[in-house]
């Protein structure tokens, strides 16, 4: 293609135009009329659209740990403990669990969390939380040298 002046060669966009508008125009393919078919709705339609996506995903990260903690909190009100004691008993006892795969055990695994609780529950009356003001029969099963005391 030969261009014999430069307002000529700047007017010819080829191929990178066609494959530019393609990518929007894939990506409005789902949208209804005009926002579908015409490139200057497209591209705003689109824009805003990843535009929401970024901040849906920052927002589903947030939802999640929200339900997560809910989950949590709620399985250690079934055995009277508090959720920042419950946590704070299992830092105590080197047990480093996430909040996620705490919620999967108080959802999935009831006992084990259960046996989470007892041991979070013993660590914090050992070593005197104010929120715990006695101690269960956990220690008479599995004795207090499973706790660590160093």
């Amino acid at each position: 293609m030969v261009f014999l002046n430069i307002p000529l060669f700047v007017r010819a966009r080829g191929p990178d135009e066609f494959w530019r508008k393609r990518r929007i125009f894939k990506l409005a393919a789902h949208y209804r009329s005009r926002t579908r078919n015409v490139y200057s709705f497209a591209i705003r339609s689109v824009h805003r659209a990843l535009a929401y996506a970024t901040k849906g995903r920052k927002l589903k990260k947030l939802d999640m740990a929200q339900l997560w903690t809910t989950r949590v909190e709620a399985g250690c009100q079934q055995y009277g403990v508090g959720l920042e004691t419950f946590k704070e008993g299992l830092t105590r006892t080197s047990i480093l669990l996430n909040r996620k795969m705490l919620s999967d055990l108080a959802i999935w695994e009831p006992r084990s969390f259960e046996a989470l609780v007892k041991i979070s529950r013993e660590r914090s009356a050992v070593e005197g939380f104010p929120d715990i003001k006695q101690r269960s029969a956990f220690n008479q099963v599995y004795g207090l040298r499973n706790l660590k005391l160093d």
